[in-house]
This record gives structure tokens, sequence and C-alpha cells, in this order.
């Protein structure tokens, strides 16, 4: 247990990532943050993807520093016989094993959940592929914008008659690790809640996917029912108006959100404009959005005359929500986030401090532990978690001579 993991919900629980790239192991790693011990476990040459993607400085990739924070790292082949061998001795002492290979590799190499389960029957194994274990796109390979896309998330975004975007960042992978980490709080909840002489570790079957499939909540209903499937629409809201962005007259964009009539009414008398609150085509939501153009040319034109810091105090008198869209230099800057701690500095002996989103959420009344260090060099903590297992120097260099470790 480290100074960072004390007192923290996860506490005592250990977890063996031997995923790759982004998705699974950001699940192991929002654990980590509740106070789980993560073991990262990667082939001896260490080639895991993430270690090449950019942003890299000064040849250190960032990307795998800070989405494998406060790990510990080890590095082994577990398709070779020996490496197999000590990789089931390994899983004994650990509480779940979080993987994310095609479906059917890990059994192709004879870590099929029986054999794992006959090492340790708590062990919750998390298998989080792009399409699930069964199904006809069980064995294809996933990525985060082929999750996006085949969900339907892909097509919201954008503007009214053009192409279909994505965002400059990997969201798929991150929200399918958000659900890998509930998956795995679920599990351990229910594995502990079992006598101890009889707990036995859940198969967890997670389609990145379906992940993304899930928090587009109405959509399904919304095409049976109305034989409409959702479009993009900018950065408009087709379902409450206003809600969009605007431009300022010092070229700022905000966005604002103005969908309960209190807050409409609040922002006609911000604009000074009253006698549309009582317009026929916007005193209630459902007109609003049959006449979202109308309206969004009159807001776009008020805060096109008008420079942010003006339109900001105008909006915040009269209690609108609304915020200038963020960089993350701007993120950084925020007095509030400032004042929640809502970015750390982690440890890295090569960088120094790396600034990270803290971790979320918070347990009041528990101190914040210290600020995790960065995600580990292959194999650094292979004499440490081998040693636990009774592998003493003279193994360790005879496994890497072979190519083992």
């Amino acid at each position: 247990m480290t100074q960072a993991t004390q007192g923290l919900p996860l506490q005592g629980i250990r977890i063996l990532d031997m995923a790759t790239v982004l998705a699974a192991p950001f699940a192991a790693t929002l654990c980590g943050d509740m106070g789980a011990e993560v073991v990262k476990l990667e082939l001896p040459r260490g080639n895991d993807t993430l270690r090449g993607l950019a942003p890299v400085h000064q040849g250190h990739a960032l990307f795998w520093k800070t989405a494998n924070r406060g790990k510990r790292g080890i590095s082994l082949d577990v398709r070779k016989p020996e490496g197999r061998e000590i990789f089931l001795r390994l899983v004994e002492g650990f509480d779940v094993l979080v993987e994310n290979f095609r479906t059917g590799t890990l059994d192709g190499w004879g870590l099929d959940l029986a054999t794992l389960h006959a090492h340790n029957p708590r062990l919750i194994v998390l298998r989080l592929t792009g399409f699930g274990q069964t199904g006809p796109n069980a064995r294809k390979p996933g990525f985060a914008r082929i999750f996006e896309a085949m969900s339907g998330f892909t097509h919201l975004s954008g503007e009214p008659g053009g192409p279909p975007q994505h965002m400059n960042y990997p969201l798929g992978d991150t929200i399918a690790g958000l659900f890998g980490a509930f998956a795995i709080a679920t599990a351990l909840a229910e594995r502990n809640a079992q006598p101890p002489d009889a707990r036995r570790g859940a198969e967890i079957d997670l389609s990145a996917t379906e992940a993304l499939l899930r928090l587009l909540d109405p959509l399904a209903a919304e095409y049976r029912f109305s034989g409409v499937a959702r479009e993009r629409t900018g950065s408009r809201a087709s379902y409450t108006a206003p809600s969009n962005v605007y431009r300022t007259a010092d070229g700022a964009w905000i966005t604002l959100v103005g969908s309960a009539d209190p807050i409409f009414m609040r922002l006609c008398a911000a604009m000074e404009q009253p006698a549309l609150a009582t317009d026929p085509r916007f005193d209630n939501n459902l007109q609003r959005t049959q006449h979202h153009v109308a309206l969004d040319d009159i807001v776009a034109a008020w805060a096109a005359h008008h420079p942010l810091d003006a339109l900001a105090a105008r909006l915040a008198q009269h209690e609108v929500p609304f915020s200038k869209v963020y960089s993350i230099a701007d993120a950084m800057d925020d007095p509030h986030f400032r004042a929640r701690a809502a970015f750390v500095e982690l440890q890295d002996p090569e960088l120094g401090a790396i600034p990270a989103p803290a971790a979320v959420p918070r347990f009041v009344g528990r101190a914040a532990g210290a600020a995790p260090v960065v995600g580990p060099r292959t194999g650094q903590d292979n004499a440490a978690v081998y040693g636990e297992i009774g592998l003493g120097a003279g193994d360790i260099a005879r496994l890497r001579e072979a190519g083992v470790v």
C-alpha cells in the first residue's frame, strides 16, 4: 500500500492489467485512482501501441505516462510455456485480471477461464473488446473511431448536411474504460457479498461499441415512434432551445443553455428583450425547438455585439447557465479548478512533474492522497513482483535471457 492509496475504497484490491493501448488499461487506472494496486504486464519488448502515440516529448510518450499512472510494471511473455506457468502463479495473488485481446486469444494460449479459476476461483476477469465475446464481429479488431462510428455517436457530430465528424480524442476508448471500471466494482461487490469460502469471480464481457450505444439512451425509442433517426445539427441541440455556441464580439466562443422556461425568461432580460419571453414562437421549450433557427439568430446577433467579459457579467447577473468554450489551457488556469485541485502533478523520474487530471470522484471527509507516479517503464518492477512468488535475481536474469521476462 502506498501513501496515495491509504483510506481509498478499493484499498487492498489487486488488479493485473495485461491489456494494451487505452480502453481496458484506463479501466484499471480508474480503479487505481480509487486505491487498488495495479500491476501492468507487458511483453518484454515493451511494444504497446500507446508507447508510440502522440504526444511525445523528448522521446517519452506522455499518453503512456498519464494513462497508466500509479501502476507497477512487469514484463512477461505468456505465450511461452514458462511464461504461462509464471502467469498462473501470479494470478493466484490477484483479485482482477484485465485483458483486451481478440476473443479466444487467451484460450489459445492455454489461459481459458477454467484454467484461470483452477488457480484462483476468486479471480474476476474483465474482457474488454470492440464487439464482445459473441456475435459475427467478435473476432474483429476494435479501435475507438470504429466504436464511435458503429454506435451512431459519430453520426450525430458535425454540421447539418456536412460529413460526420470524430473529435480529436479517442472518446470511445475512455467511455469503454469507464464502463470497465464500473463493471469491476460491480463484480467485486457481488463476489465479496458471497461467503468467504465460496467466493467465485465473474467473467465480464464488455463490448466497447455497446458501451457507447448505452449512452444514447432515447435514440432507439425516438426512431421507433417517430420514424426519424436523429441527425447532425452542429452544436445546436434539437431537443431544447436555445442551446448552442455563440461567438462574441472579441472572437471568443460561449456555450449557453436556456432550455427551462424560467431560464429563458432570465436570458431575455439579460438581452434586454423581455418581449421574447411572451412571443408565441418562444414561450415554451417545444415552441422554441420548432423555431430554433429564428431564436438562434437573435441570440447570436446579441452575443456578437458584446465582448466576452461584458457578456459573461450580464449572463452571470441574470443567472443564465453559460461558459466560455475552454481549451485545456483555459481549464488549467480556471480559478474554480485551481481551488479544487482538479489537476495534479504526476511524479516522473525522466521529465519531472507532469500535469494530469485529479482522481474522480472524491470521497468527502478523506484526505487526498499523494499524486501517483507516472506509467511504469517496461519491467521496472520485475524484481519486486516476481520476488513475491519466490523468483530471485538469478531466476529473473535467466528468464530475461530466454525472452520470457
